[in-house]
This record gives structure tokens, sequence and C-alpha cells, in this order.
């Protein structure tokens, strides 16, 4: 199990999230829950964002610096009078810092059923090999 320090992404802390820079828009803002996996030759990660479709999905790669946003529509309909509300809506929010061990060239990314899936491919050196000995 690798230690926080030699992880391949982490996710930037809150005082780099609320930074002057980020997009001031009323309405909540919510934080995806995210699982993220490693094998020998990727990354994977999952993000959790439920309401979000495609059109509302943005991805962005700047400087190391993975940004995931995504806008929850409202299911308002005219006529229509709440008796319950419980259904949120707001924007989702999350960056990471990508290290160089990721091929950011080749980030692949899927929205199905709620949950946004990268793969985040390693670097050919970055992969695991053995090495002969003569």
């Amino acid at each position: 199990m690798a230690d926080m320090e030699s992880r391949s992404l982490q996710a930037k802390e809150k005082a780099e999230v609320t930074a002057p820079g980020e997009d001031i828009r009323p309405g909540l803002v919510f934080t995806p829950a995210v699982d993220i996996l490693e094998n020998e030759k990727e990354l994977k990660l999952f993000a959790d964002m439920p309401g979000v479709n495609a059109k509302n999905l943005t991805i962005d790669l700047n400087e190391n610096v993975l940004t995931l946003s995504g806008d929850v529509e409202s299911q308002d309909k005219s006529g229509e009078v709440d008796l319950l509300r419980e259904y949120r809506t707001g924007r989702y929010f999350r960056e990471f810092r990508l290290s160089q061990v990721i091929d950011q060239g080749k980030i692949e990314a899927e929205l199905k059923d709620g949950v946004l899936s990268l793969i985040l491919p390693k670097v050919e050196k970055a992969k695991p090999r053995k090495i002969e000995v003569r």
C-alpha cells in the first residue's frame, strides 16, 4: 500500500479549492465522492455525480491540475407545486493534482448512470518491470 507522499493522484487541499480564481456562483457546491484504484498500467477514478448529464459536465486539465465540475439541473416544471423537496440541485466540484506518472494525453472519460469514470494511463517509464541481471 502506497503512503500519502507516493500517491500519483492527490486531492488538492481545501484552502486551494477556495482560491480567488474559483467561480463565484449562487447555489450549493457539492464534493463528489471519489474512488481511485491503481494497477500497473493505469489509475481509475470514479466520481459519484448523480443528476449531472454530459452537456453539464466539464473536465479540465491545466498545469497538472485535473478539475471536475458538473451542474445538476432543477426538475422544476411549470404549474407544479412542491409538496416535498429533498433532491438538491447545485454544482459538483473537485480538483486533483496529477503527478508526472500520468500520461495526460491519453486520459479517457465516460459518464454513465451518474458515475464519472476516468482512465488515467501511466507513462511507459512509470510501469513496473523486472530487470534482468546478467
